[in-house]
């Protein structure tokens, strides 16, 4: 009965020691696959940080784009505008020109009536 005692006990400490052997390992293997994992999020934390600054980036890009596509748009309409305006200022100076001459073939052909219409149109130009 000794004996049975003793190997009982023997099989229990030996259970014990395999048992917190098993713990050991298991916490280690545990602290390993935490380090793996914390590895792994450091990784997919820095891939979406660089997606991040990528997509900054490109709507900078896209932003200065059509930024500088407005602002060529409104030089070609202020462009226009001008050219519009030229063209308005010609009708006007070409209706001048030929009201003056009107009045020059209207009148009589006398110098200085002539020399006093043009000075009056050139007044009104």
């Amino acid at each position: 009965m000794m004996r049975e005692r003793q190997e009982n006990i023997a099989e229990g400490l030996r259970a014990s020691e395999e048992a917190e052997e098993k713990l050991s390992k298991a916490a280690n293997e545990a602290e390993l696959e935490l380090t793996a994992a914390k590895k792994e999020a450091a990784g997919i934390i820095e891939q979406a940080r660089s997606r991040a600054n990528k997509l900054v980036e490109e709507a900078k890009i896209e932003a200065r784009s059509e930024g500088e596509r407005l602002i060529d748009a409104a030089k070609a309409e202020i462009e226009q505008e001008v050219n519009r305006a030229k063209e308005a200022l010609r009708g006007q100076v070409a209706a001048l020109v030929i009201d003056g001459a009107e009045q020059v073939l209207k009148d009589s052909i006398d110098a200085d009536k002539h020399e006093q219409m043009l000075q009056q149109l050139a007044a009104e130009l």
